[in-house]
């Protein structure tokens, strides 16, 4: 996944979830936040940050906030939109008869649906930024969506198909991510009985560069 034209900027600070102050050569702008999620101990006052430019020219805002540096770690990716997008790309090479995006599945619209053959497959996508000594950790706020899309992977899973909650990591160097129980108990405990089910976990690391995101290496593990 590549983005078109891109900028350095230092972070100055995020008013809200929407929108952040950057200076840019020298000026202070408003750019949009291509994440609402808090990332506190990434969002930091001078840090380096990436610009994507607005392919809208009549919007208000001329740039997206898609990545920053991290300390220690390197260029960090944090466009929500970033996952999904890469996921479908490195799907469309693994052979799969039938790749479709945003399936509906009981009372929630799932990332993927897949055909091999006879099998059918379901996968929900998720966006890993949190670090913490070299681990990914999942979420970095509650989510009660993504528990509930756990359960009907549980529920699809008993009917036949293949069922995978599969974590893009936008960062570098991190090759696992685990349950953030101190953030949201309960999506810990959906993820145990998932992998109790059946539902693989799915790490996919990546290479994170200033103008994109590509999927370095992957993993499918049984538990977690």
């Amino acid at each position: 996944m590549r983005y078109n034209k891109t900028v350095e900027a230092r972070f100055i600070s995020r008013p809200n979830r929407f929108i952040a102050q950057v200076e840019i050569a020298g000026k202070i702008e408003t750019v949009h936040v291509k994440n609402t999620g808090r990332c506190r101990e990434l969002l930091l006052p001078d840090s380096r940050v990436i610009l994507s430019e607005a392919e809208n020219p009549a919007r208000k805002t001329c740039y997206d906030l898609i990545a920053v540096e991290k300390a220690g770690l390197g260029l960090v990716n944090i466009d929500s939109q970033a996952p999904n997008k890469v996921m479908a790309e490195w799907l469309s090479l693994q052979g799969y008869d039938l790749v479709q995006p945003e399936y509906t599945y009981g009372k929630s619209r799932i990332d993927f649906y897949m055909e091999r053959g006879e099998q059918k497959y379901l996968l929900e996508v998720k966006g890993c930024t949190l670090e913490r000594d070299g681990i990914g950790y999942f979420p970095d706020a509650p989510t009660e969506r993504g528990v509930k899309h756990i359960h009907e992977l549980i529920r699809a899973r008993q009917e036949g198909y293949w069922c995978g909650v599969a974590f893009v990591i936008q960062m570098p160097k991190v090759k696992e991510v685990r349950p953030n129980v101190e953030t949201h108990t309960a999506f810990g405990k959906a993820w145990q009985e998932a992998v109790a089910a059946g539902v693989k976990i799915w790490f996919l690391g990546c290479e994170v560069t200033e103008d994109g995101l590509k999927v370095e290496e992957e993993r499918v593990v049984a538990e977690v």
